[in-house]
C-alpha cells in the first residue's frame, strides 16, 4: 500500500517523499497515517491558503491531542519589483496584507 511504501522510505532515511494524487483520493488520510506511524515532526507545504486551511482542519481532526499549527503568508496580494531591460520598464513592488490572516500567522509562531 502507499502508506507502507512511504513509511519504509522515511524510516530508511529518504530525505523527502512526495505523495501525488487526484482530488478525493485520500492523500490527507495517507499523510496522517504516515505521520502517526513514523512519529516525527512534519512540515507540510501547501500551494495556496485554501488548501492550507483544509489540511489544517483535517489534520487537527486526525491529531486532536497533538500540536497542529498553520503558518502562511499574510499577503492577500504580492507582486515583487521587476525590471525588463529590453523595454527599460521598472515595476515597483506592490502588496496588500490581510489583518485577520496576519493574526492567525502570528498565532502559529
Amino acid at each position: 500500500s502507499a502508506i507502507d511504501s512511504l513509511v519504509a522510505d522515511v524510516q530508511s532515511g529518504v530525505p523527502r517523499v512526495v505523495l501525488k494524487g487526484a482530488t478525493g483520493t485520500g492523500k490527507t488520510f495517507v499523510l496522517a497515517n504516515l505521520i502517526a506511524r513514523t512519529n516525527r515532526p512534519t512540515l507540510i507545504v501547501a500551494p495556496n491558503k485554501v488548501l492550507a486551511a483544509q489540511l489544517y482542519t483535517e489534520l487537527r481532526s486526525f491529531f486532536p491531542t497533538n500540536a497542529v499549527t498553520i503558518f502562511f503568508s499574510h499577503f492577500d496580494f504580492y507582486r515583487p519589483e521587476s525590471y525588463a531591460p529590453v523595454s527599460q520598464n521598472y515595476v515597483e513592488k506592490a502588496s496588500q496584507t490581510n489583518p485577520k490572516i496576519d493574526a492567525l500567522r502570528h498565532e502559529a509562531t
